[in-house]
């Protein structure tokens, strides 16, 4: 941490980037911890295990000092006018005060979440790489799970991804044969919808659009036993819209895992309008029984990652626009400070075409002009170049 506080507080031009940067994501992440959307805790997990930063934001603006991070961000907006640069109150409050968000949350410590639902087995409906992954990671845990897919093609594709990931994982000498035997003996796939009947909780990883999702949730709510979980993994449509298909709204939630799913430990928990803290806390604590770490929000576009992970990557490229750096020059400044990957690598392994509708989503919910869709952002996609799926995006592979 003193690392990364030390190369924020050089006079050099890759911290110069570095602060241009992340001085707007710490004010927005202050943002979303003072309006109440998530905790402290959640906030900084979610940037950890879900982008793999090494300190959560709020941690940072406590480790840089609350002064600091209000100082530069006065800087910041009187050189760009742009309301978010604006130091967030509780930043001024704090700088004023001389104290920090630990001491503002204090030492106690949340209760582990209990399963308030018995689940023994689990439905996934789905067998792209995502809900594969999500079979593995129950199947791993101990839980039988019923997969359905399309096709008897589709429901082997599931069986060969697990066993090649298992097998992967007998070779690094984390898995022996008989837990390979264990983990697909728990496996049952099907090509009917019917096979989830006797599932205790049912996880959605289909096509991310709103109209399938909707046909889904309709016949899941007459398949599914009473009292039986409804999760979607979507990152950016409404869980509340799933939920308002069915006759057992209190029983949808989000459930929004990271790709790789058994190698990422984030899950995000989404309570959509009429989701029951008795059914937010099982999956919570379902996700904790899988090795996973829960953090919890409410049914907004980009929840807590993706609504402060895509205004920092527009900021990049908004900053190359403006000749703040070269590519090379901006993704090395914020490895600099120990962030896993560059902005535009990053853009580039994520997708452009991804990147682009998921910031789209954040301009329409939020309205906030700074965070409109930077001109190469849209260029790129036009001319598909979408990144490492493409062959180039920002970047050439």
């Amino acid at each position: 941490m003193q690392e990364i506080v030390e190369r924020l507080g050089a006079s050099d031009t890759a911290a110069d980037i570095a602060r241009t940067l992340l001085l707007p994501y710490l004010n927005h992440a202050a943002t979303m911890y003072e309006s109440g959307y998530a905790t402290h805790d959640d906030i900084d997990a979610a940037m950890r295990f879900g982008c793999g930063y090494p300190i959560g934001p709020l941690a940072l603006i406590d480790a840089l000092g609350p002064q600091t991070v209000a100082t530069g961000l006065e800087k910041l907006y009187a050189e760009t006018g742009d309301e978010l640069h604006q130091p967030v109150s509780i930043l001024t409050q704090m700088a004023a005060d001389s104290t920090t968000f630990a001491q503002a949350v204090g030492d106690d410590e949340a209760d582990s979440p209990q399963l308030r639902h018995d689940i023994e087995t689990v439905g996934v409906v789905g067998t792209g790489t995502m809900a594969s992954g999500i079979v593995e990671v129950f199947a791993k845990a101990g839980y039988d799970v019923v997969y359905v897919g399309r096709s008897a093609d589709k429901l082997d594709g599931v069986q060969a991804r697990i066993t090649k990931s298992l097998d992967k994982a007998i070779s690094r000498g984390k898995l022996d044969e008989d837990g390979k035997s264990a983990v697909l003996g728990r496996l049952s796939g099907s090509t009917e919808r019917e096979a989830l009947a006797g599932a205790d909780i049912i996880v959605e990883a289909i096509a991310e659009d709103l109209e399938v999702k909707l046909e889904l949730f309709r016949d899941l709510d007459r398949i599914a036993k009473p009292g039986a979980i409804l999760a979607t993994t979507t990152s950016s449509l409404s869980i509340t819209a799933c939920a308002a298909v069915t006759s057992r709204p209190q029983d949808v939630i989000g459930m929004h895992f990271f790709n790789p799913a058994p190698v990422m430990k984030l899950v995000e928990v989404v309570t959509a309008d009429e989701t029951t803290p008795e059914v937010a806390e099982t999956v919570r604590a379902l996700c904790l029984s899988t090795g996973k770490h829960p953090v919890s929000c409410g049914d907004r576009a980009g929840f807590i990652v993706n609504a402060l992970l895509f205004p920092y990557l527009n900021d990049a490229i908004k900053l190359h626009e403006a000749d703040g750096g070269s590519l090379t020059e901006i993704d090395d400044a914020m490895k600099a400070t120990k962030l896993p990957m560059g902005p535009f690598e990053l853009l580039d392994v994520v997708g452009n075409d991804v990147s682009l509708a998921i910031q789209e989503t954040l301009v329409s919910t939020f309205g906030h002009a700074g965070w409109l869709p930077a001109p190469t952002l849209q260029k790129l996609v036009a001319d598909g170049k979408l990144g490492r799926k493409t062959g180039a995006g920002f970047h050439t592979y």
